[in-house]
C-alpha cells in the first residue's frame, strides 16, 4: 500500500520548535514534489510549504522566516522544521506528495498523489 507516514507532532509552548518528518513507504520508489498542509479546528485546509523535485521551496506568508521545508531523497523523506511557533500554528499537519511507484514510472513521468494521515501540533502555554 502506497502511503506517507508523518511523525514529530506534539505539544509545544509558544516560541518553541518542532520538526515534522514525512517518510514514504509501501511501494513508493521516489518522491517528486511534496507539500505540508495544516488544518486548524473549524478551518479550511491550508497549504503551508512546498518543495519541488529540484529543491525549490515556497511558503505561506504567515510562516515565512519561521518554517523550513527540506527533503532527503536517499531516504524518501520530507521534513518541516518549525521555529518560533505561535498558538495560531496549532492544527493537524498533513504531508502530501506526488510520487512514482517504480523506476520505470519515474522515467516515464507516471505519478500518483499520496497523503499522510496527519500529525497534531498544539502550541499552547
Amino acid at each position: 500500500q502506497v502511503q506517507l507516514v508523518e511523525l514529530g507532532g506534539g505539544l509545544v509552548q509558544p516560541g518553541g520548535s518542532l520538526r515534522l518528518s514525512c517518510a514514504a513507504s509501501g511501494g513508493i520508489f521516489s518522491i517528486y514534489g511534496a507539500d505540508w498542509y495544516r488544518q486548524a479546528p473549524g478551518e479550511r485546509r491550508e497549504l503551508v510549504a512546498s518543495i519541488t523535485s529540484g529543491g525549490s521551496t515556497n511558503y505561506v506568508d504567515s510562516v515565512k522566516g519561521r518554517f523550513t521545508i527540506s527533503r532527503d531523497n536517499a531516504k524518501n523523506t520530507v521534513y518541516l522544521q518549525m521555529n518560533l511557533l505561535k498558538p495560531e500554528d496549532t492544527g493537524v499537519y498533513l504531508c502530501h506528495a506526488t510520487a512514482s511507484r517504480t523506476f520505470a514510472d519515474t522515467v516515464s513521468g507516471r505519478y500518483v498523489e499520496v497523503w499522510g494521515q496527519g500529525t497534531l501540533v498544539t502550541v499552547s502555554s
